[in-house]
C-alpha cells in the first residue's frame, strides 16, 4: 500500500499545530543529552513524513540530543531486499520504518533490536490493534508507528436518488440500501471485483477466522474452516449487488476510475483512492462521501485489515540509545498526533484520534481500527500473496458456484507449498 497517497484531498493544507498532551512529551523537554557530534540515521519510506511532521521532529531531536539527524527516504520498489540487505550489513541504518506485515520476517532473522523497555516507557496505550504486529516471539521488536484500513467510499447523489436518507450502521441496512439503489436507479450499487484480497481479510478478521492453522511444526492452510466460509459468504453477498468481473481485484481496472464515471453507488477502498477519481473526473468531489464499514450489529463495525508501518532499530546499529531517543520522540503524544492530523493515517492511541477531525476519509476509517487486524503474522506468509494470490483464486471460485469447502481444497496443495517455503 502507497501510505504517501493515504491523505485525503486537502489534508496537507491543514494546521500541522498540535497542542502537547499526555505522557511522552516531557521528554522533549530535557534540552542536549550527551550525544552532540553523532549523527542518527533514519530510512523512512516515500509519502510517511509530511513536510510539517519532519521539520518538528528534526528540530526537537536535535535540540535534546545534540545530535544530527540524517532522514533518507526510500522507495518502494525493492525495499524488502534493500531492508534484509541493509540489517545484514555492519554499519546498517539506525531506525528503519517498516511495513507492519513484514516485521514478523526481519525480527526471525535477528536483524532487529529488542524494544520491550521502549515498549514499558512509552508504550503502556498504544492500541493493540496495531501493537500486535510489532511483537514476535512473545518480544517487542518495533513500535507501531500509523495505519490505514478501508472505508466505503459513496455517491451521495445516487444515493439521494433511491431516497436513502442516513448511512447504514450495520451490515443488513447496508444490504438495503445497496438493494435501494439497485431498485430505483440506473446505477451499479457497488463496484466490488470478485478478488479485492483486503477487504476480504477484513471480513476474516471480523469472523475471528485463521487463514493459516498450525500442523506439527508447520503452517498450513486452513481455508476450510467454517469461519472463513462464513467470511467468504458475506463477501458473496456484497458482490452480488455488483457487475464487476468475479476473476480481477480493485485495481484491474483501478476502482476509482471506475466510481469516477458518476454511475456506481458505492465501493470499498482506501481513503486516498478518492483523490484518484477526482483526478479522473473533477466534477465527481461534491459528491463524494465516507463511512465506516458496518458489521453484524450497530455497535461494532466490520473488521478491517490494518496497512501499517512500524518503527525499529537496526539490531547491527552501534547508536541504539540515541535511537531510542529518536523514537521517544516521534511516538510522542505531540508528533504522533501532529502525523495523524498532517498525513490523515491512524495514530498508535486511540486517544489521539481526535487529531482526524476534519478529514472525513480518516474519521471513517478510525472507529474500525480497534478492532481490525493484519495478514497471520508469520515470516512464512509472505510468499502467499505472491501472483497469483492463491486466496484469490479461491475467492473467484466461490463466487462463480464452488462451495467454500471444494474451494479452499482447490487451492490448498499451493497455499501449503507457499507456506513452506525458505524464507
Amino acid at each position: 500500500m502507497k501510505r504517501g497517497l493515504i491523505a485525503a484531498t486537502g489534508v496537507a493544507a491543514m494546521l500541522v499545530t498540535v497542542a502537547a498532551c499526555g505522557s511522552g512529551d516531557d521528554d522533549e523537554k530535557t534540552g542536549a543529552d550527551g550525544f552532540k557530534g553523532e549523527t542518527l540515521t533514519v530510512w523512512a519510506m516515500d509519502g510517511s513524513t509530511p513536510d510539517g511532521w519532519t521539520k518538528d521532529v528534526k528540530a526537537a531531536f536535535e535540540k535534546k540530543t545534540g545530535a544530527k539527524l540524517k532522514l533518507e527516504v526510500q522507495q518502494w520498489n525493492g525495499i524488502q531486499q534493500k531492508v534484509t540487505t541493509a540489517l545484514s550489513e555492519s554499519d546498517p541504518p539506525d531506525v528503519i520504518e517498516i511495513g507492519n506485515t513484514q516485521t514478523p520476517a526481519y525480527a526471525r532473522t535477528g536483524g532487529l533490536a529488542e524494544l520491550t523497555d521502549l515498549k514499558e516507557s512509552i508504550g503502556a496505550d498504544w492500541a493493540e490493534s496495531l501493537n500486535k504486529s510489532a511483537v514476535y516471539d512473545g518480544k517487542q521488536y518495533a513500535a507501531p508507528w500509523y495505519a490505514a484500513n478501508r472505508v466505503v467510499l459513496y455517491n451521495k447523489k445516487i444515493w439521494a436518488k433511491a431516497g436513502i436518507k442516513d448511512t447504514p450502521k450495520t451490515r443488513s441496512e447496508f444490504f438495503q440500501d445497496l438493494d435501494a439503489i439497485k431498485k430505483k436507479t440506473d446505477a451499479e450499487p457497488i463496484y466490488l471485483p470478485g478478488q479485492n484480497w483486503y477487504f476480504f481479510d477484513g471480513l476474516t478478521i471480523g469472523t475471528g477466522a485463521d487463514l493459516v492453522k498450525k500442523e506439527g511444526d508447520k503452517w498450513v492452510s486452513n481455508l476450510a474452516d467454517a469461519k472463513v466460509a462464513k467470511a467468504m459468504d458475506i463477501y458473496k453477498q456484497y458482490q452480488s449487488f455488483s457487475e464487476a468481473p468475479k476473476d480481477k481485484d480493485e485495481a484491474t481496472p483501478q476502482q476509482a476510475e471506475v466510481f469516477a464515471k458518476g454511475k456506481t453507488g458505492a465501493f470499498i477502498g482506501m481513503g486516498w483512492e478518492a483523490a484518484t477519481a477526482i483526478k479522473a473526473n473533477p466534477k465527481i468531489e461534491q459528491d463524494i462521501g465516507y463511512f465506516t464499514i458496518p458489521g453484524e450489529t450497530a455497535d461494532k463495525p466490520e473488521g478491517v485489515f490494518l496497512g501499517g508501518s512500524n518503527l525499529a532499530v537496526a539490531a547491527g546499529s552501534k547508536k541504539q540509545e540515541l535511537a531510542k531517543e529518536f523514537l521517544k520522540i516521534a511516538l510522542s503524544d505531540t508528533h504522533e498526533g501532529q502525523l495523524a492530523k498532517e498525513g490523515g493515517v491512524i495514530p498508535n492511541k486511540e486517544s489521539l484520534q481526535s487529531q482526524l477531525k476534519g478529514n472525513a476519509a480518516a474519521e471513517a476509517a478510525a472507529p474500525a481500527a480497534a478492532g481490525g487486524g493484519t495478514t497471520p503474522l508469520i515470516p512464512e506468509w509472505a510468499p502467499v500473496e505472491n501472483a497469483p494470490n492463491p486466496i484469490k483464486t479461491y475467492m473467484t471460485a466461490v463466487l462463480r458456484g464452488k462451495s467454500p469447502a471444494e474451494a479452499a481444497k482447490s487451492v490448498e496443495d499451493e497455499m501449503n507449498k507457499r507456506l513452506s517455503q525458505e524464507q
